[in-house]
């Protein structure tokens, strides 16, 4: 390890002996391995800062992250440091840090591609379109071969972008996708062929990328020989946060940037890989000292995070996993509760006594934003939901439809696209086709007369609208035109979004139900739009990091005083972190998840998202086991089943936790014998009285 200069030794004392370790390691390939809390994020921003201390130019420093959040978050903290280090000027730090190449792999790639990527024949002015843009431009093409029609089984749209992206992120050819993770689609091999074919010919055509591309082009322009030794000079040292959730494409970005491992640091930790079903494979970070011979491997166990009851029981359970890096988490909170198993009859027991303990710890000072319920699946939290509205507590719902996701979202930034690039079909039929009386083909028309136009709006004046869109139409031309003029960017990105919302405002409150809830997300995202410097960034930035909600791309979550319950699946709840965490559903069948029950792969990373999700908590930790299931047997005409305790609360870490039932039979409410002297057959003597003579 290089000395460390006195000047900074102050700074980097705070740092535990492995933190240090990775911080200050020299420009070999170094994996640190960093444990569930273990003060990941503060070991790669000292590791950056240090690097910047020992001369790299920061312009030269790519720091690869999987959000938006974390990228701003690690240059924030480089930037606090480089202050700290010496160079007591703020402007001047602050334009260090600044140049260092922050982001994740998709906007990094975008950036890279804007820059070089004419010289491998890719326009600079490409488009890039979400997943669900890819769903429908699919969809659109399957129409269009006629495939699938009136054939069984022909996947539909969404597994059709899953097929495609599986197949580009592994680097494995159809047949083998198709045999390994979608046998049932293995008779349409001919047909997906076909369609993946002309998938690629249309974006092509219309001046389009999607997230697969973006990765694909990288790595294309990183492995030719002359673009390949362009990008190395580019970068000095390339760290990557998260390497357990990389695909196979990206590893093999990072192996043409860094083939012998010079200058490379990756931060992951393989008990947290549970991203598979976006072909992030957990092979990346378990085979890193191969791939790179002499790597130097940092262990961090110190967890900061949670008691030590706790990581006891956790630690147990991934010491259970069939292949792992050895590591035995450890914290200087040594006292506290233990892990709580509680027993439930069913989910209705499950969701009273959730409700009852978040109560229980609110009045005791734990407010409910510091307190979060888990779950496998978002249906597994039905229950709860009504049992959390029926008493009236605010909550707020992670891991579903997520902001940019939301139609009335969509529609506003379909203009926009539409406008940055006329030649993008998949917004054009989406913003025509929500005029009063203009149908797909009637759009499809529309589109095809723009591009005989040249790409002219102007070109649409000629057509005569259905009597529905009359008044719409005028004011639709305008708008396209003035979105496309040279002026209305020199305006700002803003005053394009307010002009989006005047022309679409009586169109949305037609189209969609709880129109003022939804206008309120586009007044909020008009004043987002302020911060981007064009409508090119701010539609990358959108695309390529989607928030669940204006406030987290406004990044103004913290301001907000509501105090509410947070629900979230496990996989959303990655990074996070909570005074008391209870986790749903601890049954077999739920986690692990039935349908990942056929291999040791498949239940090792089930087996891994149970310990991300226990690993969340920091002083309470409830596992809830409703040993009961409803459903509905037609065959056997059964009500219920009886479940299994969870496989990974084996007999070994079952002493870990503490296990009690949901409610104890002094806690329940009966009702009080009294003295009633009244009897049924009075009442019914009574009543008869009444019909006699």
């Amino acid at each position: 390890m290089s000395e460390i200069p006195q000047h900074i030794e102050d700074l980097f004392a705070q740092l535990n002996p492995q933190q240090r370790a990775a911080a200050c390691h020299d420009t070999g390939s170094l994996l640190i391995i960093a444990g569930a809390g273990t003060g990941k994020t503060t070991t790669l921003s000292h590791r950056v800062a240090w690097l910047i201390s020992q001369g790299i130019d920061p312009s030269r420093i790519l720091l690869l992250t999987f959000s938006r959040r974390a990228a701003n978050e690690m240059v924030r903290r480089v930037d606090a440091l480089l202050r700290a280090m010496g160079d007591s000027r703020e402007h001047a730090a602050s334009a260090r840090s600044r140049s260092i190449w922050g982001g994740t792999f998709h906007s990094t790639a975008a950036r890279l591609l804007r820059r070089y990527g004419q010289s491998i024949g890719l326009p600079d002015d490409f488009t890039i379109i979400d997943r669900s843009d890819a769903e429908d431009l699919m969809s659109s093409l399957r129409s269009e071969l006629e495939l699938g029609n009136n054939v069984a089984k022909f996947p539909r749209k969404g597994t059709l972008v899953e097929i495609y992206s599986r197949c580009v992120n592994t680097c494995l050819k159809l047949e083998p996708v198709l045999e390994r993770y979608y046998p049932w689609c293995l008779e349409h091999v001919d047909a997906l062929k076909q369609l993946f074919q002309a998938f690629v010919d249309r974006k092509e055509q219309q001046n389009i990328l999607d997230y697969d591309d973006l990765l694909l082009f990288w790595h294309a322009l990183s492995s030719d020989p002359a673009g390949g030794k362009l990008l190395r000079g580019q970068f000095e040292a390339v760290l990557v946060d998260e390497y357990q959730d990389t695909n196979v494409l990206q590893s093999g970005i990072l192996k043409n940037l860094c083939p012998d491992g010079a200058g490379l640091t990756v931060v992951g930790d393989d008990a947290q890989s549970i991203y598979s079903f976006r072909a992030a494979t957990v092979r990346n970070i378990l085979d890193f000292p191969e791939e790179y011979p002499g790597t130097t491997v940092v262990t961090l166990e110190e967890n900061y995070r949670s008691t030590q009851p706790i990581l006891a029981a956790t630690n147990q359970i991934i010491d259970e996993a069939h292949e792992r890096y050895e590591k035995k988490l450890w914290s200087s909170k040594i006292a506290g509760e233990p892990p709580i198993l509680v027993d439930c009859s069913d989910n209705n027991e499950q969701a009273d006594f959730v409700v009852t303990q978040v109560l229980e710890h609110l009045e005791a000072g734990i407010p409910l934003n510091q307190q979060a319920v888990l779950f496998r699946a978002s249906h597994h939290s039905l229950a709860l939901e009504v049992e959390l509205a029926r008493r009236n507590i605010a909550y707020h719902k992670y891991g579903g439809l997520k902001f940019i996701e939301t139609a009335h979202v969509k529609d506003l930034m379909a203009y926009l696209r539409l406008a940055e690039n006329p030649r993008d079909a998949v917004s054009g039929l989406r913003v025509l086709t929500l005029l009063p009386g203009i149908g797909q083909k009637k759009a499809q028309q529309l589109l095809n007369l723009l591009a005989e136009s040249g790409f002219r709006f102007d070109a649409w004046s000629e057509f005569k609208p259905p009597a529905a869109t009359v008044e719409h139409w005028p004011l639709f031309i305008r708008l396209m035109k003035n979105l496309s003029s040279p002026q209305s960017e020199k305006k700002g990105i803003s005053s394009e979004v307010h002009q989006v919302r005047t022309f679409y405002s009586p169109l949305l409150d037609q189209q969609y139900d709880n129109g003022p809830a939804r206008q309120r997300d586009l007044e909020q995202l008009e004043q987002v739009a302020s911060r981007f410097s064009s409508r090119m960034s701010f539609l990358e930035e959108i695309t390529l990091d989607p928030p669940s909600s204006t406030q987290d791309i406004a990044n103004d979550s913290s301001k907000t005083d509501d105090d509410f319950l947070v629900l979230s699946t496990i996989h959303s709840s990655k990074g996070l972190e909570w005074d008391a965490v209870y986790v749903l559903q601890a049954a077999d069948g739920s986690i692990p998840s039935e349908m990942s029950l056929e291999s040791n792969d498949e239940i090792d990373e089930e087996r891994r998202l149970f310990y991300v999700a226990l690993t969340r908590a920091k002083n309470w930790l409830y596992v809830c086991f409703p040993h009961r299931q409803y459903f509905q047997n037609r065959r056997w005409n059964q009500a219920h089943s009886y479940a299994q305790l969870t496989r990974f609360i084996s007999s070994k870490t079952l002493p870990l936790f503490q296990r009690r039932p949901a409610f104890n039979a002094e806690d329940l409410d009966t009702p009080e014998e009294a003295q009633i002297e009244t009897t049924a057959e009075d009442i019914r003597k009574n009543i008869r009285n009444m019909w006699s003579s």
